[in-house]
């Protein structure tokens, strides 16, 4: 793995982490600290565990959660939604990009897996979860491409290719 390639890595596994802590705080503790719903993003990987596999071994859907936030969400962030936007909209502030993939995580999260893969309403029914988790969604895409910035991470859409590649 070559300096910059590590160094990419790092930077997405660490704005995940960070984009998660965040996003766990804001939804499972400060949300109900102030009289919101609270967040409960476990069980949700849990039934779809159990939709897809029959069983939800103990700790299995924590995993998910944390492989999801730390993992597959921020590389979204850094493979697909920055590269892609740098190729549309190169003069975007990132910011707002963020805020566009943070609605599409709660979609994805509420519509896509909640519905379509463990069988709850839409978007939870539009009740005051729907909110709250389109907050922390949100705030998890602005905190995980806050972080990536600030590392300096820079992926691009190569013109001869169908993938990024470092700048």
């Amino acid at each position: 793995m070559t300096h910059s390639l590590r160094q990419a890595t790092l930077t997405v596994l660490f704005a995940g982490a960070i984009a998660t802590l965040a996003f766990d705080i804001f939804g499972q503790a400060l949300s109900p600290l102030f009289g919101y719903a609270k967040l409960a993003p476990v069980g949700l990987a849990g039934a779809t565990l159990k939709t897809l596999f029959g069983a939800n071994p103990s700790g299995a859907a924590y995993l998910l959660h944390a492989f999801a936030g730390v993992v597959a969400y921020a590389a979204g962030w850094a493979l697909i939604a920055r590269p892609l936007q740098k190729a549309i909209l190169p003069q975007l502030p990132w910011i707002v990009t963020a805020v566009v993939y943070g609605v599409f995580l709660w979609a994805f999260a509420l519509y896509g897996m909640a519905h379509l893969v463990a069988g709850m309403k839409p978007f939870l029914g539009w009740s005051g979860i729907t909110y709250v988790a389109l907050w922390g969604h949100i705030l998890y895409a602005v905190v995980a491409a806050c972080v990536s910035e600030a590392r300096g991470l820079s992926l691009t859409w190569a013109k001869s290719s169908h993938a990024p590649s470092l700048a």
